[in-house]
């Protein structure tokens, strides 16, 4: 799964081909044609072409490969230009021959480097002279056949790709290596620049030659060996010229220059730890060549620099994606901000003023229907009268509507606020656009779902015990109306006077219909309290569950998808690695990979 969109443009172009045609061969030097394998090279014990990344690499391109997969419509392309073109190049180098590595050599104007290329040459294969710059296009030496795919890729021409003399089995040390003379990186002319660059993005190791004069040259410090400090273990630093110098000042040099390198962040492999390899020598008299060459030999016969230059290369890819995936904090809605979504959305709809609506009605309706007849006459009375009257305060209240629209619009805000806070830009952006295709629509249909409940406070329920009341009530005013006829009969003499039974009837049902109606108010408020709520907790809950489908549950899809790149995001960067190494060190790894130091400017 690692980049199949460059599985073609990877493929090697001088496979079955020969290379074009040479020019003259150097003294002692044999050119090379980029052709098929030989006899010789199929049975010098080597891998054959091509392999397959395996361990965390693999998983890691793996990750990395998804990471740009769903980043696509959330991520501009110029942040992700850096993790695809690791992924070319990573199909582009797993197509290519695994036995060989390719190792350039980079330096400044009069370095040496041409002349130490030629010493480990054995012979001059590259110009070396007072004529500056010497080197104007990249030269090849390959100490074994079957690296016409990798020069290939490279783009150098057949023209200008060498073979050592000696080769094969008499220089068995260098068997698998491709070394690469490159033009001066301080070259006046542009064009050499641009080849370095290049070529410096392809090989799977560079050797860098600094001599005692430009050693701490601030260009090639902040322009190659600072933003190459994650490629450490694919690095050498050699000291040329040590001739020049002597033992002590050599030595004071090579010290100043690992300083330097620390300073760029560069981890420098030196007490068993992985890092670049730091040493002094002198190409022209030879003196420390013999130890590059061995540890050339190892370098090469490990056949593990290619791996280890493409996991550099996505360290690199992903501390340039940190900032879009990384978030400040933990990001997300919890329960707290969900539960105020609901109450804003409950608010907009009314929920809670319509829960004391249908209570109000509740308790009105039980002392209307329990009430004397003398205050249900009374009230009857006011309602005709305020119904009659043009007094402005008695007029009925224009009708809110069904829900608040700024109310819903701020409620949506401020929950993709929350869901958005400590995101990478481009995420929270997709939480706050999923929020607001989500709330498009969310308040007429909130005013839909209020009229499909209906009006809780139109309908209320009566309870079985009314009827009770009502006949108690009944019975209250009958012994009213009782008492008093009896005592217009005493008046009139028809019946026989007696004044404390009628008065003391009269009085219990006085007493009685007040009593009666007391008592079924003070019934009626824990049921109407209760029916209150219950309406209000309707309202809020089809309320809550119309804004969770609209806003909420498409916010949530986009935190997971977050999450999700989250997670190929720490497995890509390494993250699981528990230390990185600086300077040499091993310290404490970040949460989500290794930390790196940076240098400040430094001038020659």
């Amino acid at each position: 799964m690692i980049a199949r969109r460059a599985a073609e443009r990877a493929a090697p172009k001088g496979t079955g081909t020969p290379d074009a045609p040479s020019a003259p061969d150097a003294p002692g030097v044999r050119t090379n044609p980029a052709g098929p394998s030989t006899p010789d090279d199929a049975d010098d014990g080597l891998p054959p072409l091509g392999g397959a990344y395996g361990g965390p690499l693999r998983t890691r391109l793996d990750a990395l490969h998804e990471l740009v997969g769903l980043s696509r419509t959330r991520v501009e392309n110029d942040a992700l230009a850096e993790a695809g073109r690791v992924l070319d190049e990573a199909a582009a180098r797993q197509r290519l021959s695994a036995r060989h590595t390719v190792v350039a050599i980079a330096g400044a104007t009069g370095s040496g480097k041409s002349t130490l290329f030629n010493t480990l040459a054995g012979v001059p294969v590259s110009d070396t002279g007072l004529r500056r710059p010497t080197t104007s296009a990249p030269i090849a030496l390959s100490w074994s056949e079957g690296a016409a795919g990798l020069l290939d890729r490279l783009g150098i021409p057949g023209r200008l790709r060498r073979r050592p003399l000696a080769g094969g089995a008499g220089d068995a040390e260098l068997q698998g290596l491709v070394l690469i003379d490159l033009p001066d990186h301080d070259s006046a002319v542009t064009a050499h620049r641009d080849q370095v660059d290049r070529l410096l993005g392809l090989v799977d190791a560079v050797i860098w030659v600094v001599d005692p004069e430009k050693y701490a040259d601030a260009a090639l410090h902040e322009r190659y060996l600072r933003p190459l400090a994650g490629h450490a273990e694919v690095t050498f630093v050699v000291l040329n010229q040590t001739d020049r110098l002597g033992t002590e000042a050599a030595d004071l040099v090579l010290d100043d220059l690992r300083r330097l390198l620390d300073e760029d962040g560069m981890a420098l492999g030196e007490h068993g730890e992985p890092g670049a390899t730091v040493l002094a020598l002198s190409a022209l008299t030879g003196d420390g060549v013999p130890e590059l060459r061995e540890l050339l030999g190892r370098f090469v016969s490990d056949r593990t620099a290619p791996e280890r230059r493409l996991a550099a290369d996505v360290d690199a890819a992903a501390a340039r994606l940190r900032p879009v995936y990384v978030a400040d904090g933990r990001p997300g809605l919890g329960e707290r901000a969900r539960e105020e979504f609901a109450d804003r959305l409950a608010l907009a709809v009314g929920a809670q003023a319509a829960g004391e609506a249908a209570e109000r009605v509740w308790r009105r309706g039980a002392i209307r229907a329990c009430g004397t007849p003398w205050l249900r006459l009374y009230r009857w009375y006011e309602r005709i009268r305020a119904h009659g009257s043009t007094d402005p305060r008695l007029e009925n209240p224009v009708e809110d509507e069904l829900t608040a629209r700024q109310r819903v619009e701020q409620a949506v805000r401020i929950v993709s606020d929350e869901a958005a806070r400590g995101l990478p830009g481009p995420w929270a952006q997709a939480v706050r656009e999923a929020a607001l295709r989500g709330a498009d629509g969310l308040p007429e249909a909130l005013d839909e779902l209020t009229v499909s409940m209906g009006d809780p406070a139109a309908r209320p329920p009566r309870p079985a015990w009314w009827p009770a009341a009502v006949f108690a009530q009944v019975v209250m005013t009958f012994l009213q109306i009782f008492g008093a006829l009896w005592l217009v009969a005493q008046i009139v003499g028809v019946v026989e006077p007696l004044l404390w039974p009628p008065v003391l009837i009269m009085i219990a049902g006085i007493v009685g219909g007040p009593l009666v109606e007391w008592a079924c108010a003070a019934a009626v408020r824990g049921p109407a309290r209760r029916y209150g709520q219950e309406a209000e907790r309707r309202l809020r809950e089809a309320a809550a569950a119309c804004g969770r489908a609209r806003v909420l549950d498409p916010i949530a899809a986009e935190l997971m998808r977050y999450r999700e790149v989250r997670e190929q995001y720490v497995t890509a960067s390494g993250a699981t690695r528990m230390t990185a190494r600086i300077g040499g060190a091993r310290i404490g790894a970040t949460k989500l990979g290794p930390i790196r130091r940076t240098g400040t400017a430094r001038t020659r």
